[in-house]
């Protein structure tokens, strides 16, 4: 069975579908998983790590771009098309899922048009343009939240949460690791980093470092801004584990007491499987504002504090982040609410669903039904 997912540019699309197809190997481990993505997102260097093929297709983004950029992006779609025509056919694909981003609409029409099985996952509480646009080629739609329903044809929606890696669940309600002393802080503004976070935790590093004097910092600042925020820690005399990117994410994020992060739909599902407090300080910029959405209902929920980068400042953040570490019954709090958000077997009942539209009756490790689907 060969299973191809198109899905691509963030970490936020990236990596549902890698907890995806790591679930499909563990069910067979002679399935086999393509990628299809583009040059510009961070899958090149992603799947490489985690050991996935990909293979690329001319896509280029619309929303949000001049209009000569999105005449650009609309007119690449003849291009894509055809580009994946060819993959599908060459690789004999059984399934495509679309993860959202640009290239899952050629993707997922090629599959249409050689009557391919195709699914997509929309992990944000507002869906994007890209799984609008493909919605009428989908077979089934997985969504993480109930209030994206509402743009999909209702007879196709299954709402399972967010795909994520198992690495997450291991220790997964535990603080900081044992061998660790002190409060451990992991800050990170999605796989690209967030220049805007950075900024405030330098400026507010004395500050943090004096309150907190042995705190452990791991950050993850992005490549552009590295060698800036590297810089500073050293100009502070403050030790830190600062990197451009985390592959180990799930070690990270188990490790640490508190996390300081954008709102991404990948990040809270992340955060919350892990029952870990957060400070959420969402992009502003975000398509929809999707990420307000998701800090909201965190905080709502009583697992984060949510500071709009709008009222972003070095000092403010040192204060909120030693607020919460200083205020044990609070940290506890907000660990048991964050705890409680948490939704874990979205990737199994995805590939249940897949193999049942396949019509497959078994996966390898256990049987599936496909009756009454349609």
């Amino acid at each position: 069975m060969t299973i191809v997912i198109a899905a691509g540019g963030t970490g936020g699309h990236l990596y549902p579908a890698v907890a995806l197809a790591r679930e499909f190997l563990r069910r067979n481990a002679a399935t086999t998983i393509l990628f299809v993505g583009t040059t510009r997102g961070i899958e090149s260097k992603v799947l490489a790590h985690e050991g996935f093929p990909l293979e690329l297709i001319t896509a280029h983004p619309v929303m949000g771009k001049r209009v000569w950029e999105a005449a650009r992006g609309l007119l690449s779609v003849p291009v894509g098309i055809w580009q994946s025509l060819r993959i599908l056919g060459r690789r004999r694909a059984d399934l495509v899922i679309g993860v959202g981003g640009y290239t899952s609409p050629t993707v997922l029409a090629a599959a249409a048009l050689k009557g391919i099985a195709r699914v997509i996952l929309e992990p944000n509480a507002y869906p994007g343009l890209a799984n609008k646009v493909v919605a009428p080629f989908a077979q089934r739609i997985f969504l993480a939240f109930d209030s994206a329903a509402a743009s999909f044809d209702a007879r196709k929606v299954r709402v399972v949460g967010t795909p994520i890696r198992q690495e997450f669940l291991e220790h997964a309600a535990g603080g900081a690791s044992p061998e660790s002393s002190g409060h451990r802080l992991l800050i990170f503004g999605g796989s690209q980093g967030a220049r805007m976070i950075n900024s405030a935790v330098i400026d507010g590093l004395a500050s943090l470092a004096a309150q907190v004097p042995q705190l452990g910092i791991t950050h993850q600042t992005g490549e552009a801004d590295h060698q800036r925020v590297r810089e500073a820690y050293q100009r502070a005399g403050v030790q830190a584990e600062v990197v451009p990117f985390l592959y180990d994410m799930p070690r990270a994020l188990r490790a640490a007491d508190l996390v300081v992060a954008r709102a991404g739909a990948m990040t809270i599902a992340e955060l919350t499987a892990c029952g870990k407090p957060a400070i959420l300080i969402p992009l502003p910029t975000a398509i929809y504002d999707h990420q307000m959405k998701n800090a909201r209902a965190m905080e709502a929920a009583g697992g984060a504090l949510v500071l709009p980068q709008g009222d972003l400042t070095g000092a403010r953040l040192s204060e909120a982040i030693v607020s919460i570490l200083h205020d044990a019954p609070r940290m506890q709090t907000m660990r048991d609410k964050s705890w409680g958000m948490r939704r874990t077997d979205a990737a199994e009942v995805i590939v249940r669903e897949c193999y049942a539209l396949m019509g497959v009756t078994h996966d390898g490790n256990r049987a599936v039904g496909a009756a009454g689907v349609q």
